[in-house]
């Protein structure tokens, strides 16, 4: 069973609790979430629920049926998201909005093969290095792994490419040399799932664990070699399906991809696919590889060799570094249809995103970066020099997607993201893009006033003008003046790349509404100013940064927090919208912003982005707004909280 603790409990309160339910042979976790702190009492059920309800301090009981209690949903209702670190600085989360992908050998044979493939692996977008240091092959005359020599190639190879290793661990004896060459992720194999003693000892290290589905396993089976892990005290489980035996012989063994729809509705755990081990025949990965996506998966494991067929295990199997390239290519591609985002690991070399150089001057190094769409001139350049001050480079990608991309990648430490103008209303791609990429937050915000121009080369007239470029914003906030002329209105990316686009072209014909400033910039003359729709039309943008890193370049950002940004979406009840909100109302916090997005690939579902004005009063401004998320989570679903920050006037 479940026992849920108030929040103001007493520890000699808590202690009476667990004493209460050791004594009736009680085995007990405790668990600290966002919401509150649960004892996890697992055994068989020998007292009356009530009688732990009863006692000094407790919220409710929920028992649980089913045999995988740690493991099952009525003991954790949200996804677990499993975050593994880097030696970048970077968390690598297996759950969640992102696909991971962990791509390497079969087994570690040599020094120089772990380095290249590694290197080939990381270019393609593995997030994690795989290999086998100790191998349980089915005969005993077939290569066994290195042993610790191989612990340590696969450790250099996944530190000098910022990736966290993979390793299979065959036996608990091998457990304190796994530990001491810094194993990041602990894979059990298919034969080891019902080792029992094995589960408990690595759980109780605490680490990350790959758990793969035995050949012959039921689902439930399967989840219940998981409850060992997590009742021995690891509370990192990941699934793996790497097919099960059947009576079919064309593959080696059958990919049973319908067990993974399936454990959504059993289990919270990450669960991720093995197409590899499951085909068996190289060929034959790549589109199950992709089909483990689109069935719901949240990354895949595969096996790549540089050159396979000098492989000591598996040959058959491993892909070739440009299968694997086209498999990554492939998912970039689907992801979005399913509503996720691939995983990339953050560059250490790249300072800018390619084909988009910044100067690099001397002057300019350790500095951070921030990243915009457009190009030189655009308002939201404006507002990171103004928002940073100096104190930081831009960076002029050509999207508002590549703006997120890049602070998710650290081709940027912070981006410039217009949220809504004051005239022309949200720009609902940025509300969408911070529900979507749950690796950034929002650290501050700025508020720029907007006045439009209307530029063109020298000598052309309103009369020459025969095409206008610029944003779309742009034109909707211009509306009135171009209302009185028929010329044809051509989007751009930004303001600035109209102006620069009138530029290159170099006609009277042409024309863009953007700052005034951009004529000196593309060498453009000012035909008119002032003609925005109205003259306090004003943008706002909000700051953005990586949420899952550790900032080497960190720019101190504004004051004391003004303003809290945060989604949630209802329950699908009477009222449910009238409760959250009363929430706000009773915590005293002023919400100045409440806007309504569809929720991708569910129907009629939505969230709501909201911001509240901070009073100012909080004595800490960050667990102020803690409390109230947590009492917002009392009454709605999917509460996240996107920032605490400072906002600029």
């Amino acid at each position: 069973m479940v026992i849920v603790l108030k929040k103001d409990i007493s520890q000699s309160e808590k202690e009476n609790v667990k004493s209460v339910l050791t004594n009736r042979s009680f085995k007990l976790n405790e668990v600290k979430g966002e919401e509150s702190t649960i004892l996890a009492a697992v055994g068989r059920l020998a007292m009356d629920v009530r009688e732990v309800e009863v006692l000094p301090g407790v919220e409710k009981v929920i028992p649980i049926s089913k045999p995988y209690k740690m493991a099952s949903r009525e003991f954790k209702p949200e996804n677990t998201i499993v975050e593994i670190p880097n030696n970048r600085g970077q968390i690598i989360r297996v759950g969640g909005s992102r696909l991971v992908s962990i791509a390497g050998p079969c087994a570690v044979e040599s020094r120089e093969q772990m380095m290249e493939a590694a290197a080939a692996v990381a270019a393609s977008g593995a997030v994690m290095l795989r290999g086998g240091a100790y191998k349980p092959r089915t005969s005993p005359y077939s290569f066994q792994g290195l042993g610790e020599e191989g612990l340590k190639y696969l450790k250099e190879a996944g530190d000098k490419y910022g990736l966290p290793v993979v390793t299979e661990v065959v036996a608990s004896e091998y457990l304190p040399v796994m530990e001491a060459n810094g194993v990041d992720v602990y894979q059990v194999g298919a034969r080891n799932m019902q080792n029992f003693e094995l589960l408990k000892r690595l759980g109780a290290l605490g680490k990350p664990v790959i758990l793969k589905r035995g050949l012959s396993a039921t689902i439930e089976e399967w989840l219940m070699s998981a409850e060992y892990l997590l009742s021995s005290g690891t509370d990192k489980v990941i699934l793996c399906e790497r097919g099960i035996r059947t009576y079919e012989k064309a593959t080696r063994n059958t990919l049973d991809l319908s067990a993974i729809p399936v454990l959504r509705s059993m289990t919270h755990l990450p669960i991720i696919v093995d197409p590899s081990h499951a085909l068996g025949v190289r060929d034959k990965i790549p589109p199950m590889a992709l089909a483990s996506v689109a069935a719901g998966a949240d990354g895949i494991i595969v096996e790549v060799h540089c050159h396979p067929e000098q492989a000591l295990s598996d040959a058959a199997q491993a892909l070739y570094p440009q299968q694997f390239d086209k498999i990554m290519r492939d998912m970039e591609a689907l992801a979005p249809v399913m509503g996720k985002e691939v995983a990339h690991i953050r560059s250490e070399n790249k300072s800018e995103p390619s084909e988009k150089k910044v100067e690099e001057k001397s002057e300019h190094k350790g500095k951070a970066r921030c990243a915009f769409s457009g190009k030189k001139g655009a308002y939201a350049e404006m507002a990171s020099e103004h928002f940073f001050e100096g104190k930081a480079d831009v960076i002029a990608v050509d999207s508002f997607d590549e703006i997120f991309q890049s602070v998710v990648d650290g081709r940027a430490e912070y981006g410039m993201v217009p949220i809504e103008n004051s005239t022309a209303g949200s720009v609902y791609n940025n509300y969408d893009n911070l529900t979507r990429y749950e690796d950034v937050s929002i650290v501050g915000a700025i508020t720029l006033r907007v006045e439009h121009s209307l530029l063109a080369v020298k000598g052309a007239t309103l009369e020459t003008i025969k095409n206008v470029y610029s944003h779309p914003q742009a034109f909707s906030q211009s509306s009135n003046f171009l209302n009185q002329h028929k010329w044809n209105l051509v989007d751009a990316v930004s303001t600035a790349t109209g102006a620069e686009i009138v530029a290159e072209k170099g006609s009277v014909e042409n024309a863009a509404i953007c700052n005034a400033r951009n004529a000196a910039i593309y060498g453009l003359e000012v035909l008119k100013e002032g003609v925005e729709n109205i003259h306090n039309n004003y943008t706002r943008f909000v700051v953005i940064a990586a949420n899952h890193v550790v900032q080497a370049n960190k720019v101190q950002l504004g004051t004391k927090p003004n303003m809290a940004s945060f989604v949630f979406s209802t329950k699908n009840e009477a009222g449910a919208l009238y409760n959250a909100l009363g929430i706000f109302k009773k915590a005293g916090l002023s919400l100045n912003r409440l806007e309504s997005r569809p929720i991708a690939g569910k129907p009629w579902s939505y969230w709501f982005y909201g911001d509240a004005v901070l009073n100012g009063n909080e004595e800490n401004p960050q667990e102020y707004v803690d409390s109230v998320m947590n009492q917002l989570r009392a009454v709605a679903e999917n509460v996240r909280l996107l920032g605490v920050y400072s906002e600029v006037k």
